[in-house]
């Protein structure tokens, strides 16, 4: 995950987490005979209860105290965590803490990363094993002035873009843009702006900047600006996975009951900042220093990444082998891997199967 965004992030969860209690009302049945009564005084079962364990964890949040976290700090203030079992800690990194040197040293368990970045990672040697996909939609987008004649990706050809360096998320998004255009980079003039984007785009020094479409497009509206953003390709289908949890290996080894329960957690954090954004932000105001919960930038954030983890299929935190070996492939055509990577080994894809 890049660090000036942590964006932030897509679930398609149900809309709430339905616990609804049973009636003991009794019912005749169809032919008006009456049934078997029901026994009121026993509890009725739930059919998939949240995974329980024990142990601690400690969960690298890769950026600052965020709205985009929110998730995390629902989970936490709901008492998710507490039901889990798992001692969980949300520990921030700062803004010159890198990915998943936590992770490394032993200081994190779990880290919040792109899943691409994580794959990078792996490539290097680094002990990260994705357990669960948060986002379902890839965030980094092609931001343009309103009035610019910059279309279509094609149109980049010889024109300058933006992106904070040649790393991470926005980088890469870059690369599927380019592709998808028939271009390379020696086609465009690509400068290393750092987190500038909404200077370097406003004061006109590069034709268009790679930002977030739930962090850096919102921060264009809110500063009035009027842009425009383009998606990484037509169809929608891009070849990068967004952020997820990324666990240490020798963790999950030793504590895969505490992962998944911590997993689980987590993502009942996120239907419940899905069914209710508002309080959602009122929860992370408590989090998150000098957050206004009547915000309604902080909102449209909270809401634009809400829309990342929408999944079509409902298929909720789920990692997809498919989608992770397209990633590999692309990823090593162009170069950004340090050496060959087991996609089976980077992943743990049933972990959340139940």
């Amino acid at each position: 995950m890049t660090r000036s965004h942590l964006l932030a992030v897509v679930l398609g969860l149900a809309t709430a987490t339905a616990l609804a209690a049973c009636s003991g009302t009794d019912a005749p049945a169809d032919d008006d005979t009456p049934g078997p009564t029901a026994d009121t005084s026993a509890p009725v079962a739930d059919p998939d209860p949240p995974t329980t364990a024990s142990g601690e964890l400690t969960i690298g949040l890769t950026y600052t105290p965020d709205v985009q976290f929110a998730p995390f700090y629902v989970a936490a203030e709901a008492g998710y965590y507490e039901e889990s079992g798992v001692d969980v800690t949300l520990r921030h990194h700062g803004a010159s803490e890198s990915l998943f040197g936590a992770l490394e040293a032993g200081e994190e368990d779990v880290v919040v990363a792109g899943g691409d970045e994580m794959l990078q990672a792996r490539s290097q040697d680094v002990p990260v094993t994705s357990v669960a996909t948060l986002y379902q939609d890839y965030p980094v987008v092609l931001i343009v002035p309103e009035e610019s004649d910059i279309t279509t990706a094609a149109d980049l050809a010889g024109r300058s873009v933006g992106i904070p360096g040649p790393f991470g998320e926005t980088y890469f998004g870059l690369l599927v843009l380019l592709a998808e255009a028939g271009l390379s980079e020696d086609d465009v003039d690509v400068e290393h702006i750092g987190f500038t984007q909404q200077a370097a785009l406003t004061a006109g020094h590069v034709d268009a900047v790679m930002g977030f479409v739930n962090n850096d497009v919102v921060r264009f509206a809110e500063a009035g600006t009027d842009v425009r953003h383009l998606p990484l390709t037509d169809s929608g289908d891009v070849p990068l996975v967004g952020i997820g949890l990324g666990v240490h290996d020798d963790v999950l080894a030793d504590q895969e009951d505490a992962v998944r329960a911590v997993a689980e957690a987590t993502l009942r954090g996120v239907e419940d900042v899905l069914a209710d954004p508002e309080a959602a932000l009122e929860i992370s105001a408590q989090h998150v220093p000098g957050l206004d919960a009547g915000s309604a930038a902080a909102l449209a954030t909270l809401e634009a990444t809400a829309e990342l983890y929408r999944a079509e299929d409902g298929a909720v935190g789920q990692v997809d082998p498919d989608a992770w070996q397209e990633m590999a492939d692309f990823m090593e055509t162009h170069g950004l891997l340090g050496g060959p990577v087991d996609v089976e080994e980077a992943l743990a894809a049933d972990l959340l199967a139940r």
